[in-house]
């Protein structure tokens, strides 16, 4: 953990001392007086946030069955004086707090359910719902969305616009998104700009982000073909011609995890190794029929689009060959909600936020994640432009790592008051 812990210092400190100024290129003018005004009210409602993120993570429920974490959300939206909406999309809950004058409607989205697991929750607030634990980090980003809602409608006064708080359920099994946008989402809201963010294993206090795809484009593909009697040779062509798309080496440092923070190859240096890179899965699997073999695998690139033009590649690639005949189609049968970030927005939030609470909180992210993960706040990003933050609840001298999905997972709550002081005072900037 130590060296974990240095190389984080060495990012923050020599990499990124001004931030502002050089990565975004643009200054932004704030008003410190709100933002202190923000920054009062996180702590004044700390504890209580802290005490409601134990609740949600001791009765965490599974996808689509959110009933209780719903109930809960919308009974402190109600308290705080919001427009409520329930039911939106399954479980899902919408708060609206309306300042009544002019300016932009901004929208901030939290998910909120929980993940089947059986590790042992290594908390006093362990998970009282046998099997099920939140180890995605879903009750903090609850806990923060709510405590958003708070600090904003204290402020109602000094703000103009209008905020719309998202609580989605069901992002573990990509359906809740989807769900409220047929449910009459855009209906009840019509935001000019969308917000989230998601805990990553970055120290507590800290938030990155980049423009475009924050994570690997991940696909399954699939190739039909023409089943003959000598077919060995074909199946063999198949996995040689999907295993050379891989431009990444066996023994390369990419492979180890670790090195996403590594200060000179990781994600926080623009001569990342995590960029420009296809992967394929060596785990190729073959299905036969009488008539017809199905060969899939699955692949990953750096860049959004370049897996539809190695689809395209592939097939003319067996149309030149001597298996042209037996090629009947390839497609993607698979593929996860890819966040695209607005590069504006992007920019813009970023510089903010720095500027408001110092660059050392601040992390460009280059390249993109290369572990096939998504969320379904995609869909939201389809329909209107905006940006997903990654934002760090580690804290390596406690040993905890915040890295979602794995069996130790465990946060800072500290990143509570972060998330919150952070992200009300972005999006006090965004209304103006």
């Amino acid at each position: 953990m130590t060296s974990i812990k240095k190389i984080i210092k060495i990012i923050i400190t020599l990499q990124f001392a001004c931030l502002p100024c050089l990565l975004f290129g643009q200054n932004t003018t704030v008003n410190s007086n709100i933002h202190k005004m923000v920054q009062a009210q996180t702590e004044l409602i700390f504890d209580s946030l802290v005490t409601i993120r134990r609740d949600f993570h001791k009765y965490p429920e599974l996808a689509e069955q959110e009933k209780r974490t719903s109930n809960k959300i919308a009974t402190y939206l109600k308290s705080l004086g919001l427009e409520v909406h329930t039911g939106v999309g399954g479980y899902g809950v919408v708060g609206i707090l309306r300042t009544n004058k002019e300016g932009k409607k901004v929208a901030w989205r939290a998910d909120i359910d929980a993940l089947a697991s059986d590790h042992h929750d290594a908390v006093d607030f362990s998970s009282k719902n046998e099997g099920v634990r939140h180890i995605c980090g879903h009750d903090i980003h609850a806990t923060i969305g709510l405590g958003i809602a708070n600090v904003l409608t204290s402020l109602k006064e000094n703000l103009t616009g209008t905020v719309y708080f998202i609580f989605q359920p069901a992002e573990e099994n990509w359906k809740g998104a989807k769900a409220m946008l047929n449910d009459g989402l855009l209906n009840i809201i019509n935001p000019d700009e969308i917000y989230a963010l998601h805990v990553a294993p970055m120290p507590e206090g800290v938030i990155s982000t980049k423009a475009r795809n924050p994570y690997a484009d991940y696909k399954g593909i699939e190739l039909t073909l023409k089943n003959t009697e000598n077919n060995t040779e074909l199946i063999n062509y198949t996995k040689e011609l999907l295993l050379n798309l891989q431009n990444v080496a066996s023994d390369s440092k990419f492979w180890d995890n670790r090195n996403l923070l590594d200060p000179n190859i990781g994600l926080g240096n623009p001569n990342t190794i995590f960029k420009d890179y296809i992967t394929v899965n060596s785990n190729i699997t073959v299905k036969e029929n009488e008539d017809e073999i199905t060969v899939r695998a699955y692949l990953s690139a750096e860049k959004e689009t370049q897996l539809d033009t190695l689809l395209n590649e592939i097939k003319q690639k067996f149309k030149a060959s001597e298996y042209a005949d037996q090629f009947l189609g390839g497609a993607f049968y698979y593929e996860t909600s890819l966040v695209l970030n607005d590069a504006q927005l992007t920019s813009s939030t970023m510089a903010s936020i720095a500027e408001i609470y110092g660059n050392n909180h601040v992390l460009p992210l280059y390249g993109a994640i290369p572990d096939g993960r998504g969320d379904d706040f995609s869909l939201f990003q389809r329909e209107i432009p905006g940006v997903y933050f990654l934002m760090g609840a580690s804290n390596f001298e406690k040993g905890i790592v915040s890295m979602p999905h794995s069996p130790n997972f465990a946060v800072d709550e500290d990143s509570i008051a972060s998330g919150v002081n952070f992200f009300s005072s972005m999006i006090i900037e965004r209304l103006k």
